[in-house]
């Protein structure tokens, strides 16, 4: 593995993530409270390391970003996309460990209201940050020099 192979990998987490919560969500549905519980912090973890790559990556880049290639309407869509993930994924930090909080010390009804709020806004950026991967490494990666 090297530095390049980085951000397939957080691609990678992040869809195992939303897949997990997914799962917790059908859990909870159906009230399968152990099963649930199991998921989201299993999502939890997941997001966890891929939080570790990410900041391991921009210190091994020097924080340089990578480039957008994407030219006219898509290029609006893509850095739309990129400031909602970006600022959404900086309230989930505070969020989700939040609600694992409210769950764990048995505050079930005020996980419930937190949670309302918690996992959409972590499922959104859960899913834009693979869509941000594609966008920039496969879709529509700026020409190397």
């Amino acid at each position: 593995m090297n530095v390049h192979s980085i951000p397939a990998l957080n691609a990678a987490l992040n869809a195992l993530a939303t897949v997990l919560m997914t799962a917790g969500f059908y859990f909870i549905w159906r009230k399968e409270i152990r099963a649930h519980r199991a998921c989201m912090l299993s999502a939890g973890v997941v997001s966890a390391v891929f939080l570790v790559g990410y900041v391991a990556h921009k210190v091994m880049v020097r924080g340089v970003h990578t480039p957008f290639g994407g030219e006219g309407t898509i290029r609006v869509v893509y850095y739309s996309m990129l400031i909602s993930h970006i600022l959404l994924a900086i309230s989930i930090a505070y969020l989700v460990p939040r609600t694992f909080y409210l769950a764990l010390s048995g505050q079930i009804e005020r996980h419930r209201r937190w949670a309302k709020w918690t996992f959409p806004i972590w499922y959104y950026v859960s899913v834009t940050g693979v869509l941000v991967y594609f966008f920039l490494y496969q879709w529509w990666p700026a020409a190397r020099v």
